[in-house]
């Protein structure tokens, strides 16, 4: 039962890694269009470098759930 869970928790984790990965590139394409305003291309920057952490977060998480299931 608790590699299904695993199994359940690798797949999200992946979801979760995708989102975070589409929402960073997407955030760096605004902080680096020059006509938006400063405060906008700052603050989607910003956002971007939390995605990044996220992203790398749910693919840490999901690399120890596959494992976890395998075993």
């Amino acid at each position: 039962m608790d590699s299904i869970k695993n199994a359940a928790n690798y797949v999200s984790d992946k979801v979760n890694e995708a989102t975070s990965g589409a929402s960073k590139e997407a955030n760096k394409e605004v902080a680096k269009d020059s006509n938006v305003d400063v405060s906008t291309r700052a603050s989607a920057a910003k956002d971007a470098l939390g995605d990044k952490a996220d992203e790398h977060k749910h693919g840490a998480s999901a690399e120890a759930n596959k494992q976890r299931a395998t075993h």
